[in-house]
């Protein structure tokens, strides 16, 4: 490949672009609410690889794999738990292609849907097994790094990166979803930003940072400016990948009404706060990406 190693690129400092939302692009594209996006990849690859282009296209230098529930505990409620490696080896073929030789591929790893003993039933063994799982099957697909992200449990976390340290040396970047409280930022699980950092600080990841949760764009920028100051020093990387404002219910769904150009602006507030590894989540499309590839590197 022609582009620089992917850790290198990362702790670079210089700003790094990823993608935006994926599940309301298969939403757009006429995938059911409620079915198994993961499943997508074998029934509609071209749906997935045109998304992709899509958010290349927007100037991403890098796409996550269509893979956010592709465990094996997750695909189980849509009994297709006996596909994982299939669905994450073909997700990352896919993306692979949409990426060619000059940008990159994060294997994208979700949570469980479920807690581990004793807070929730899940038993650690089964767990890491189907992290270890999905990693083997998004390493043998080509991507050229994994993102475990939208966490809220620390140890389920610190799992899955002992999971995916087990199959690869691939560079790992770690987000977890903040919502705000009295006592500040914290995660549903009540995860503080200093906890989670003094705890993961010697792992051996690249990046940590934050994507979706419920936070305003005021309250993204704020919770960088935090991260920022703790991550001083130890070598990380700052990810964001902020929703489109903070969620609306309206008619029961989950509505973001922030423009393309709204977000830029918020982002660029995020990117001088500090981060610089940049994307979406929640309500994000090609277009808000665009906006803000466009305001950022306006700013050189």
């Amino acid at each position: 490949m022609t582009r620089i190693n992917l850790s290198e690129r990362v702790k670079s400092g210089v700003f790094f672009f990823i993608d935006g939302a994926m599940g309301t692009q298969l939403m757009a594209e006429g995938i059911k609410v409620g079915s198994c996006f993961d499943a997508v990849n074998l029934q509609s690859p071209q749906i997935v690889e045109r998304i992709h282009r899509r958010y290349f296209e927007a100037g991403c230098d890098a796409v996550l794999t269509n893979t956010f529930g592709a465990n094996a505990v997750t695909l189980a409620r849509h009994a297709l738990a006996d596909q994982a490696a299939e669905i994450n080896r073909t997700a990352a073929q896919i993306a692979r292609t949409a990426a060619g030789t000059n940008r990159y591929v994060l294997g994208d790893i979700g949570p469980s849907g479920d807690f581990l003993e004793p807070v929730g039933s899940l038993k650690p063994d089964i767990l890491r097994a189907a992290f270890v799982e999905q990693t083997q099957g998004l390493v043998s697909g080509g991507v050229d790094g994994i993102i475990i992200e939208t966490m809220t449990a620390l140890d389920e976390m610190l799992l899955a990166i002992e999971a995916v340290q087990s199959v690869c040396r691939l560079p790992i970047l770690c987000s977890f979803a903040y919502d705000p409280s009295p006592e500040g930022f914290r995660t549903m699980m009540g995860v503080t930003p200093e906890t989670i950092v003094a705890k993961m600080s010697g792992s051996g990841i690249s990046a940590l940072g934050f994507n979706c949760g419920t936070l305003s764009m005021e309250g993204y920028v704020a919770l960088t400016e935090r991260l920022a100051g703790l991550l001083k020093r130890t070598g990380i990387a700052l990810l964001a990948e902020p929703n489109a404002g903070r969620p609306e219910l309206i008619d029961g769904k989950a509505t973001y009404r922030l423009t393309p150009e709204e977000y830029a602006s918020a982002v660029v507030d995020i990117y001088k706060a500090g981060a610089s590894i940049l994307g979406g989540c929640c309500g994000t499309s090609p277009r808000h990406i665009a906006a803000m590839v466009s305001a950022i590197r306006g700013l050189r």
